[in-house]
């Protein structure tokens, strides 16, 4: 049950994360234009590289490194200090870099240096040591908070085109301050430690080695959209990215199993408890196969109607952008499951580090030529065929490890529960009015057309929802 409450904890504080930019983003797209919208999009996408730089790793290996050690409290108090000093450190070289990088930079240079406040935050985000000691309600709680004081500071002081910078700040502004709130709990968790038994360097390589899979991975996040800057313009930046937040709320209710089960299969891990750490596996992939089809056939089927509707005249091209990006929620689901909570726990850095190099190096193949060929389009495709690319590594992988017929045994049940959802929803979508009381009748629909499916076809899910229920209820 812990499990389950961490994972609704974390859902719920994912979801906001993501909600809050969306709500905010329906007026803001209205209130910056296209042009300032994409301004933020392909600044972000730069300063993201110096934050990689000063991140160093340290989510994955921190949440792990901590939870492998959270059973002897003085032990656990070390390695916080330890790994919280190395990323201290680099931090510190990234925000140089970045200063010599602003001598050089002349494209609107006020919006980096606005921007560069994400890079300070990192210093202070503690967050990993919580989801080390499965403690989401504290991160969820404290930052849940700020979030929607940044939402409401939005739409007090962003008030037309000009706002791009100070949107910036606001948003920057509302990461900092939240980083900041974990730390009063840190005196109450931690016992003090000394100075003198302290060794920061041992982690250095560890980091490192999930450093490589982050850039990678960062390759095709932000490469896209910078390169849409660069080679088509700005705005397709911002189109770009406000495919990929509406794509990304619905990953956070899938991706969040990940945050929440690698401390917890880490420590079967220690346990030496094998047969455990598959069961949970197998449970895990089945969960996020039966949660993403849906999402990934729903959302392509309103795409077209969203997108436009929600962020208003201008945006049109989100919609088929987003249709392309759908396929990439169900490809992200199966790499969560397989790469952070199997490979990671189990130590399997390089196995994994490889998969997302993969992607990375097929995302940049495919680039230069689709970008140029389709703009916006290519770029999504591009993506879509680099996440496919690391999945199907994860799985040659583990392939000795676990059994694909037990991984994939009722697939088939959910891809044809989703199929037929999507050409139901799709038709209402194209010939019923647009409106949102539409829209939402549409989603109802939809959700009762693969639940009814699922059912039919008597998915094991269904039976582990019952028992859920039951145990809840008993």
């Amino acid at each position: 049950m812990k499990v389950i409450r961490n994972y609704l904890y974390n859902v719920g504080y994912q979801v906001l994360a993501i909600i809050v930019p969306l709500i905010t983003s329906a007026y803001v797209s209205r209130v910056l234009r296209p042009e300032g919208v994409g301004a933020n999009a392909f600044t972000n996408s730069i300063i993201n590289y110096f934050i990689l730089v000063a991140s160093m790793g340290i989510g994955y290996y921190g949440n792990r490194q901590i939870a492998y050690v959270r059973e002897n409290r003085k032990k656990m108090a070390q390695t916080f200090w330890e790994i919280q000093i190395v990323k201290t450190i680099m931090t510190l070289l990234a925000i140089i870099a970045f200063e010599v990088f602003m001598i050089f930079y002349t494209r609107q240079p006020e919006y980096m240096w606005a921007q560069s406040i994400n890079l300070v935050a990192v210093t202070f985000d503690i967050s990993w040591f919580y989801e080390g000691i499965e403690d989401f309600k504290v991160t969820v709680l404290k930052n849940s908070v700020v979030k929607i004081i940044s939402m409401i500071a939005i739409f007090l002081f962003i008030k037309g085109p000009y706002d791009v910078t100070l949107y910036i700040v606001v948003l920057a502004l509302s990461t900092f301050l939240g980083n900041l709130t974990l730390w009063p709990n840190i005196k109450r968790d931690l016992p003090k430690v000394s100075i003198n038994i302290l060794n920061p360097w041992k982690h250095f390589l560890p980091m490192f080695e999930l450093f490589v899979p982050q850039i990678a991975t960062q390759i095709y996040v932000q490469l896209n959209k910078t390169m849409l800057g660069g080679m088509v313009n700005e705005t397709a930046s911002g189109y770009y990215q406000y495919s990929d937040n509406l794509v990304k709320l619905i990953l956070a209710l899938v991706t969040a199993t990940g945050t929440v089960m690698l401390p917890h299969v880490a420590n079967a891990v220690v346990k030496g408890n094998m047969k455990q750490v598959n069961n949970m596996l197998y449970k895990s992939f089945d969960f996020v196969s039966a949660v993403s089809y849906p999402m990934m056939f729903g959302l392509a089927a309103i795409s077209l109607t969203l997108a436009p509707k929600y962020y208003g005249s201008g945006y049109g091209p989100v919609g088929p952008a987003m249709m392309i990006e759908s396929i990439v929620i169900l490809m992200i689901a199966w790499s969560n499951v397989l790469g952070v909570q199997y490979l990671l726990p189990l130590k399997k850095n390089h196995q994994f580090t490889a998969s997302v190099t993969c992607g990375a190096i097929v995302n940049i193949i495919l680039n230069i030529p689709l970008i140029h060929n389709w703009g916006l389009y290519g770029a999504m495709w591009s993506t879509v065929i680099s996440e496919i690319a690391v999945t199907l590594y994860q799985l040659m992988v583990v392939r000795k490890l676990l059994s694909w017929k037990q991984l994939f045994a009722d697939s088939w049940k959910y891809f044809i529960s989703g199929g037929i959802m999507f050409f139901v929803v799709f038709w209402m979508n194209r010939h019923l009015k647009d409106s949102w009381p539409m829209m939402g009748l549409e989603v109802l629909v939809g959700v009762v057309v693969y639940v009814t499916m699922v059912i039919l076809l008597r998915a094991k899910i269904v039976g582990q929802a019952k028992e859920l229920i039951e145990n809840k209820l008993h």
